[in-house]
């Protein structure tokens, strides 16, 4: 993933971080992939470009904590957008 630098674990809140801000393609790609039965290996040597192979065991975890996370932005963390977008609407 060259568009943004990415931690190992998305930092954990109960409200939309910076962070969650600046990886919300990341999250929706992970979403699709997932959806899409593609192998976790596949999509995280494409979505972070990490080297599955070199340290499994770290894309695992980068793959598994970011997509935990953005199945968290579709159930909870999605309201906030919500609400962000009703207050500047009116």
């Amino acid at each position: 993933m060259t568009e943004q630098a990415f931690k190992d674990e998305p930092p954990q809140s109960s409200v939309l971080t910076p962070y969650d801000r600046a990886h919300m393609t990341l999250y929706m790609r992970l979403l699709d992939a997932a959806r899409d039965g593609a192998d976790w290996r596949d999509a995280v040597r494409t979505l972070f470009g990490l080297d599955v192979g070199q340290d499994p065991q770290r894309a695992r975890q980068v793959h598994d904590a970011h997509l935990a996370r953005a199945r968290w932005m579709t159930e909870t963390g999605y309201r906030q957008l919500v609400r962000e977008d009703a207050s500047r609407q009116g």
